[in-house]
């Protein structure tokens, strides 16, 4: 973990030392294991969104940690390129965020996160700084006003396995069928019987921001691209009219989803 995510950490372990609370106690309070408590303070696993929404609740904070994981998470934890991006996520107020091949970030676990990033690509450091800056950017549908995710993405990701490692899919869509239940997360899917269509040439997100203006993302083996032409999101824009056609209604895609989950058993 970066230096930035190390902040945050040492502020929670001043919160539970200053309470003269062990991390047991700390856990009952906060309902997570202890085990995790330690890991987090032992910075072998980064403190999520939800885990910090946590903190905050059980000491009714008023979303202060949240807060500071939001802003901490354009920090050092996340790749150069990736950081203007962060900035723009955390003021959106709406994504609309298409994938064909993966979990929208803002909804992986650990275990998928990490998953993604295998292969030989990034050394052991990168990867956890990958992950710590992903998991931390998840805060923000934590936070006291979130922003509303629609996100559509291809029944081939939900049935994707990951080799080697039981439980990891399993685990991935059961967290997506939790935030798929909040009321300003939505999630659709786009069933194997369409085959192939337009969208699968690519993963893109649209933020739309407070002042209606809208900011485009689109990622590929080589780079990732921020756009703000007029004429680029307009061409995104349609490009979500049509994947959204082709997946299923709300209710319908979490049914789906829900299904699809036996097969992980």
């Amino acid at each position: 973990m970066g230096a930035a995510v190390d902040l945050l950490v040492e502020e929670l372990i001043e919160a539970r030392t200053s309470r003269a609370m062990t991390q047991e106690e700390w856990a009952r309070t906060v309902k997570f294991s202890p085990t995790h408590v330690s890991s987090v303070e032992t910075r072998h696993r980064p403190p999520t969104g939800d885990y910090v929404a946590a903190v905050d609740r059980a000491f009714q904070t008023g979303g202060a940690y949240t807060r500071l994981l939001v802003k901490l998470a354009s920090f050092d934890s996340a790749p150069i390129w990736l950081r203007d991006w962060i900035e723009i996520e955390r003021e959106a107020v709406l994504l609309r965020w298409f994938e064909p091949a993966y979990v929208p970030g803002l909804l992986q676990t650990e275990a998928y996160a990490r998953a993604t990033l295998a292969g030989g690509r990034f050394t052991a450091e990168e990867i956890d700084r990958h992950v710590a800056s992903r998991l931390a950017r998840q805060a923000i549908l934590n936070r006291e006003a979130p922003p509303q995710l629609i996100s559509v993405i291809d029944e081939a990701v939900l049935r994707r396995p990951a080799p080697e490692q039981p439980g990891l899919m399993r685990e991935q869509v059961d967290r997506i069928i939790s935030l798929a239940e909040l009321d300003h997360v939505q999630v659709q899917v786009v069933p194997a019987s369409t085959g192939i269509y337009l969208g699968l040439a690519g993963q893109f997100i649209i933020a739309e921001m407070p002042d209606d203006s809208r900011i485009g993302y689109a990622d590929n083996q080589l780079k990732a691209q921020i756009v703000d032409q007029l004429g680029d999101i307009a061409r995104l824009a349609r490009m979500w009219e049509v994947v959204r056609n082709y997946a299923l209604p709300v209710k319908q895609s979490l049914e789906l989803i829900k299904e699809v989950s036996k097969i992980w058993t």
